[in-house]
């Protein structure tokens, strides 16, 4: 009777015990489900044919990425270089291929081995050098990263077009980067489930000592482990730089946290012992589909960094709370467990289409009557971009404009997929900002074949037509800047000069003015040149170690108002008094130092003015009106003298 009893209360409460083991084993499944019902309700933009290809194309160089990193954390690793091995697999096709003519196939072998190369020798410091993952992984992460910059000399490199149509689409609609994303993953499964070396993964994750003394050649696998996901990071390298038309050396900046957040929502544990490639792929798409729909729903760019902190954060919570009720495994299982699984996603897609179809109807006919315009701003970490937005924001509130702005932070690839966003949104028209002319390329022909004028603003945008350039010269600019400091010094002296970001074509530009204006003053001795990033922290560190070198220095170039600054902090007292400083921008706390006398001039570029203009100029292209092919906007050297009569 107690038997009875007992079975009687265990099978009344297995079916709560089983619902709750359902969503904790599929809880990433679950929330993607509630992500693409949400954005479906929140935007009529988002359940769109267009829009959800982008969204798969946006989670591809990612996917790939987390695949090759799912290797590792199922093995209890991490592997912090996958960006940086990304872009320098990527850097090396191109510069073989287009500087060196190497045959485009032989290209593409070397950049493969590349990642492979680097993951050997992580898997090797960290097997045979007995570093920890974490320091191995991030000393490759420098030094993959400064290799790119050394190899491309810090400018992107032109893609081979054979290589390029791995960006394209297939019939006109369905997107390569997605079909490799999808062989890819497939590669994954099948490497992690039907192999020796997935099966090692597995042991050495669960616990290392045990599988050593089973006979599990521990090291020799680690190598294997690492060199597969270096494989992954090339394979994603050459997606992205496809995706982008050229290789550029800060490609992938940070995307290895992005894979190994996708590889944690997906259900793998950061202790070992536990993951798949197609958690991995949901977790890939979670964040893809949290970006574009955040993107689509005019969230601050610094908002969205909160938000996906916190899903990744809930999805090591709720790996946590799995582990704890002793959740069903994800590492193997036989047929019937793999039966229940594609059971459970296929009554998942139906139920997700059921209340998408449902959300749907809360958008039929509802629209603005107002105009809509996207600003894609290439950072808005710089006051000068900041000044360019409150512009913009000003004048599309006066001309009664709907304005959707979005931040890339400084990243090429980001800029792509909001500029996708945009154009699958229907916008009216489009204003952006380059993080590099020739990596927006692709992204501005694709709005100009949906009949969207696009208005680039301080940066031009190579190969491809635009509306409208509203711009100041850049390379003018950089040779008044040279001028400025030349003149002030007589002719003759020692100068440091401050670069911008390798790789962005501001930095290539302002560097090229400099060169030029110092041409005519033989007397000026360049004792330096060092990028600091348009950065402060960094200008302020940068300027401190030149001092140490050339302590006599007289003079300094910065080719931005945030490097001075910090040039400024460095040299104390001696600010303004015996060592000139010449910024660039214009921005209000540079204007600011030279009213004090510490920052000797600015070459303004009036950014607030070039954002009233793009968003004049692009209203002016939604209303079919005629505008001029370019827009100058004059840069004005402000120092003490006319400080008080420059607005901005």
């Amino acid at each position: 009777m107690a038997t009875d009893t007992l079975k009687s209360s265990s099978t009344g409460a297995g079916g709560a015990a089983g619902v709750r083991r359902l969503l904790l084993d599929n809880g990433a499944l679950t929330a993607l489900i509630v992500l693409v019902i949400a954005m479906s309700a929140l935007s009529g933009d988002f359940l769109t044919t267009d829009n959800l290809l982008n969204v798969g194309v946006q989670a591809a160089v990612t996917a790939i990425l987390a695949f090759g990193a799912t290797f590792v954390i199922v093995a209890a690793g991490i592997d912090l270089s996958v960006g940086s091995v990304a872009a320098l697999s990527a850097t090396v096709l191109a510069w073989s291929a287009t500087s060196h003519g190497v045959p485009v196939f032989l290209a593409v072998v070397l950049a493969v081995a590349t990642g492979i190369a680097a993951g050997l020798v992580n898997g090797f410091l960290i097997a045979y050098g007995k570093l920890p993952p974490f320091i191995a992984t991030l000393a490759m992460l420098s030094v993959g990263r400064g290799l790119a910059l050394v190899i491309s000399g810090g400018s992107p490199i032109a893609f081979p077009d054979s290589v390029s149509h791995l960006g394209d689409t297939l019939g006109g609609w369905l997107p390569v980067p997605v079909l490799v994303m999808v062989l890819m993953g497939l590669i994954a499964a099948f490497v992690l489930g039907r192999t020796y070396i997935g099966r090692s993964m597995y042991a050495i994750g669960g616990n290392e000592e045990a599988a050593r003394l089973s006979g599990l050649r521990v090291q020799k696998q680690k190598l294997a482990i690492y060199a597969l996901s270096g494989l992954f990071a090339a394979v994603a390298g050459i997606v992205l730089a496809a995706r982008l038309s050229s290789a550029q050396p800060q490609a992938a900046n940070g995307y290895e946290l992005d894979a190994i957040a996708a590889v944690v929502i997906g259900g793998a544990s950061l202790a070992g012992g536990t993951g798949k490639a197609s958690g991995t792929l949901i977790g890939a798409l979670i964040l893809a589909v949290l970006r574009n729909g955040l993107n689509l729903l005019n969230v601050s760019a610094f908002w969205q960094q909160v938000v996906i902190g916190v899903v990744i954060a809930l999805a090591v919570l709720l790996d946590t709370v799995r582990r704890k009720a002793g959740a069903g495994s994800v590492v193997t299982g036989g047929d019937g467990g793999k039966g229940r699984q594609a059971g459970t996603y296929a009554l998942a897609a139906v139920v997700t289409v059921a209340l998408v179809a449902a959300t749907s109807l809360l958008h039929t006919g509802s629209s603005s009557a107002n105009p809509k315009i996207g600003l894609s701003l290439s950072t808005l970490n710089n006051p000068f971009f900041v000044q360019i937005r409150s512009g913009a924001q000003a004048e599309a509130k006066k001309l009664g404009v709907d304005l959707t702005v979005t931040d890339a932070q400084n990243d090429a690839s980001q800029q792509a997929n909001q500029l996708q966003n945009f154009t699958s949104s229907g916008l009216g028209a489009i204003i952006v900002n380059p993080v590099d002319s020739d990596a927006a390329s692709n992204s501005v022909q694709a709005a100009d074949k949906a009949g969207i004028p696009v208005v680039a603003v301080d940066r031009g945008v190579n190969n491809a037509t635009t509306a409208t350039l509203v711009a100041s010269d850049n390379v003018a600019g950089g040779e008044l800047a040279a001028k400025t400091i030349a003149e002030k010094l007589g002719g003759q002296g020692k100068i440091v000069i401050l670069q911008g970001q390798a790789g962005t074509s501001a930095a290539r530009e302002r560097a090229q003015g400099f060169a030029d204006g110092l041409k005519a003053y033989p007397g000026i001795q360049v004792v330096a040149q060092q990028p600091a990033d348009f950065d402060r922290t960094k200008g302020l560190d940068v300027m401190s170690n030149l001092l140490q070198a050339h302590p006599d220095v007289q003079g300094v170039i910065a080719a931005n108002d945030e490097m001075a600054l910090g040039a400024i902090k460095a040299l104390g007292s001696r600010a303004g008094s015996s060592v000139s400083v010449v910024g660039f921008d214009g921005t209000p706390d540079g204007l600011t130092a030279v009213k004090n006398g510490t920052l000797y001039a600015s070459v303004a570029q009036q950014p607030s003015q070039l954002g009233k203009i793009a968003v004049d100029n692009a209203l002016k292209a939604v209303k079919d009106q005629k505008i001029p092919s370019a827009i100058k906007v004059p840069v004005k050297v402000v120092t003490k003298d006319n400080v008080a009569g420059f607005t901005g």
